[in-house]
């Protein structure tokens, strides 16, 4: 028999995977995904069912509501806004027309206190300005270049601004680290007293959930 009638090992084909084998690698999928949701999970169940007595959050609970995976331009000189960018942190959204109002102002001033505010675990919240109109912000309402002020700014399309509540000017929503709008804080006319409220669930939520310790996954 010549050689160029052996089959090679790398060409030969291959058969189809047997039941256990499947099963085993549909188990482990499922395990996976498991292992990623139930510190978000878990941080819920801490935050809204096993609460101590007397204990209230400031802000309103929402359906879960994922926001698109397409990703959105940037504005004010920034990259483009990827969906993946969301994941891994909680991040507070504000959505408000370029102009930016007193209420929009506010809501951006509340939500960059409450940042801070969580010190070491600053790093584990994002902040995020959805534009919702086709203007451009203007430069009093950029960020500057500290940890502190980081800021991202997009404009919203079509499918973004559907996935967000009907807001009243100056709420700020909160995204999970799995990309779920899950909660709205509504404007205060006392910015202090809204970045102290804000900062207090913060804190209870990054807390319960393990997601971002040590570094962003």
């Amino acid at each position: 028999m010549s050689s160029g009638t052996l089959a090679s090992p790398d060409t030969e084909p291959l058969g189809p995977m047997p039941p256990a084998l499947r099963r085993r690698a549909r188990r482990t999928l499922l395990l996976l995904a498991l292992v990623c949701v139930l510190p978000v999970l878990a941080s819920y169940f801490m935050f809204y069912v096993w609460q101590p007595q007397g204990r209230v959050n400031n802000g309103a609970l929402l359906p879960l509501t994922p926001l698109p995976q397409s990703g959105l331009p940037g504005l004010g000189g920034q990259p483009a806004l990827t969906r993946a960018e969301l994941e891994g942190r909680w991040t507070l959204v504000v959505a408000a027309p370029a102009a930016c109002d007193a209420a929009c102002a506010r809501a951006l001033y509340v939500s960059r206190q409450a940042r801070i505010a969580q010190a070491k675990e600053m790093e584990r919240v994002g902040r995020l300005w959805l534009v919702s109109d086709g203007a451009e912000p203007a430069a009093d309402h950029l960020p500057g270049t500290s940890v502190a002020d980081e800021l991202r700014i997009a404009r919203a399309d079509a499918a973004w601004l559907a996935a967000l509540p009907q807001l009243a000017p100056g709420t700020i929503l909160l995204v999970d680290p799995l990309g779920n709008v899950m909660m709205r804080f509504d404007d205060r006319a006392d910015a202090t007293a809204a970045a102290r409220a804000l900062t207090k669930d913060l804190q209870r939520l990054l807390k319960y959930s393990a997601l971002g310790r040590g570094g962003r996954p």
